[in-house]
């Protein structure tokens, strides 16, 4: 048995839904593909964002997700990081020092991966 479990798992990442909302993850699915991209990506030299030594690359990623240190996006809140990075990159490329703090402070701070429904990983 998968511990933590799907229904678990669905819990953690819709967690941070408002009451009322539409939750994040609706599926097994979703979980599947999610944490089957992160583990391609561990596969590929990313570094773990868990204790990660002696474990297989899903092993980790689905604790990565228990512990919440990646998120499943949705696709309108996947397109937003999307549009927020390039942003970023825009201010970044102007070369105002002030504007660098500013986005460097706004982004991705606490090292968390972000996924979208898809399994992307968002930048």
């Amino acid at each position: 048995m998968l511990h933590p479990s799907y229904s678990d798992l669905m819990k953690v990442v819709n967690s941070e839904v408002e009451p009322g909302e539409a939750p994040v993850v609706n599926s097994r699915y979703s979980i599947v593909m999610a944490t089957s991209k992160r583990a391609r990506q561990l596969i590929s030299g990313e570094d773990a964002l868990v204790h990660s030594v002696g474990k297989k690359p899903l092993s980790t990623a689905v604790e990565e997700l228990n512990q919440g240190k990646i998120k499943i996006l949705t696709e309108e809140d996947a397109r937003k990081s999307r549009a927020k990075a390039e942003l970023v990159i825009d201010l970044g490329d102007m070369g105002d020092e002030d504007n660098d703090d500013l986005t460097k402070d706004d982004t991705n701070v606490s090292e968390e991966q972000a996924l979208d429904n898809n399994g992307d990983a968002t930048e």
